[in-house]
């Protein structure tokens, strides 16, 4: 017990334990579990329950190879925003955390584009891009002992420079 989990839709999550439930007759096993983000939230999930999302948190390794991913370009960006936000949910639901970071790194790109060009970033976009990188960050910030701040900091850095760098050589070009 103590363990921390990714736990679908409520991020990072410790276990607090294993309890028997009666309901409607039927009594089950559940992880009793909480998110770090809300402490007093409770959460009961059936320990048989396949279809529910439960992760162990990635390894150092694995975090430091996220990090570098951004390094690379995300995933094609998809013009059509409902097509978009079903593509990207989809991929977000899988729990993939290389193809989550590949999602999180088009939207920041994407966002970055649009800001210097004067435009907007759509809400629906925008709160994809929060939501994954509060789960993902965090987890990451765990795995390398560090914070999330230092990570979405990293991360900025990292996509700022290449963007930098691309924009540069787009007008030795002209």
């Amino acid at each position: 017990m103590g363990e921390l989990i990714i736990y679908s839709g409520h991020g990072i999550c410790r276990i607090d334990g294993i309890s028997e439930k009666e309901i409607s007759g039927v009594s089950r096993y559940y992880y009793d579990l909480h998110p770090l983000h809300a402490a007093s939230l409770k959460i009961s999930i059936p320990v048989d329950n396949k279809s529910i999302l439960m992760l162990d948190l990635i390894q150092r390794d694995e975090a430091e190879k996220i990090i570098q991913s951004f390094r690379l370009p995300g995933i094609p960006w998809i013009e059509k925003i409902t097509e978009r936000n079903y593509t990207y949910s989809n991929i977000v639901n899988t729990g993939n955390r290389q193809e989550i970071a590949k999602i999180i790194n088009t939207l920041m790109r994407q966002k970055l584009k649009l800001e210097r060009n004067h435009k907007k970033f759509s809400q629906q976009d925008q709160r994809l891009l929060i939501s994954t990188q509060q789960i993902l960050f965090h987890e990451i910030a765990i795995s390398l002992e560090t914070s999330y701040e230092a990570i979405l900091d990293e991360v900025n850095h990292i996509i700022q420079a290449d963007f930098d760098g691309e924009n540069y050589d787009e007008s030795r070009e002209s």
